[in-house]
């Protein structure tokens, strides 16, 4: 059995600070960490700096989405087999959409996809994750399922459902309350939620949003300062299931 820490989007600074303060203090606690990343660089993309920091705060695997290409330092990472960007990038795309890991002694393999509802036309995620699961030398499989429909991601969830041991979205940056294990041993959740400020717009200082939304016209999004909160997912899988599965919360204290 396999437990796993799944840390949901990282943001900017705020986020960087809570799980390099918060994780090494818990990191006994799992067999396995995964974070996704892709905001970890002043909200846009991963650089050098911060890919370092959450290694070293205990971080096994990062995951990206939509926000890959936000920072050209990405480019040095994408060899490594510990940096995940979406599996649906045409082929040839720099990087690559899965790794697999070999964790007390079973195999793990973590995905990362993206989804199309509302988001960058990329190759359709459900075909490439069929083929994906054609191989036989995966393991456990966990799905960071970046996307921005819920709809999509729970047909995703219930698509893959028995086939891999966990489907867990990103992008919204709003842990929903919907942690589950469904029918067929799948363990799901809508949304990880976001490591980052608290006191923001999903990430940024409220000013820029509400300025957009009130005048419709481009405002520069910043990153909020204010105490941050980590959000994720906590799993127990073997097998290619998920046994227990449960929400992650710590908030920075006043």
């Amino acid at each position: 059995m396999i437990r796993l820490l799944f840390i949901g989007d990282v943001y900017g600074k705020p986020g960087r600070r809570v799980l390099t303060a918060h994780l090494p203090g818990v990191r006994d606690q799992f067999d396995f960490v995964i974070a996704n990343a892709e905001n970890a660089a002043g909200g846009f993309g991963l650089n050098t700096e911060s890919a370092k920091a959450l290694f070293k705060a205990g971080v096994d695997c990062i995951t990206l989405g939509n926000h890959t290409w936000g920072n050209r330092e990405v480019f040095a990472w994408l060899d490594d087999e510990r940096v995940l960007r979406p599996i649906n990038y045409p082929l040839g795309t720099a990087g690559k959409g899965f790794s697999t890991f070999e964790v007390k002694g079973e195999r793990l393999t973590v995905v990362n996809a993206m989804g199309r509802v509302f988001m960058e036309a990329l190759d359709d995620p459900f075909a490439v994750m069929n083929t994906l699961l054609e191989r036989e030398d995966l393991g456990s499989i966990f799905l960071d399922f970046h996307a921005e429909a819920t709809s999509e991601k729970a047909a995703m969830g219930y698509f893959l459902d028995g086939r891999v041991a966990a489907v867990v979205g990103t992008h919204t940056h709003i842990a929903t309350a919907d942690a589950r294990i469904l029918p067929k041993g799948t363990g799901y959740q809508t949304d990880a939620g976001m490591t980052g400020p608290l006191e923001s717009v999903i990430g940024a200082d409220p000013e820029g949003p509400i300025g957009r939304f009130l005048l419709r016209t481009p405002h520069r999004y910043v990153v909020a300062e204010s105490r941050a909160q980590l959000n994720g997912v906590v799993l127990e899988v073997e097998n290619n299931r998920t046994l227990r599965i449960a929400r992650y919360e710590y908030t920075e204290p006043h």
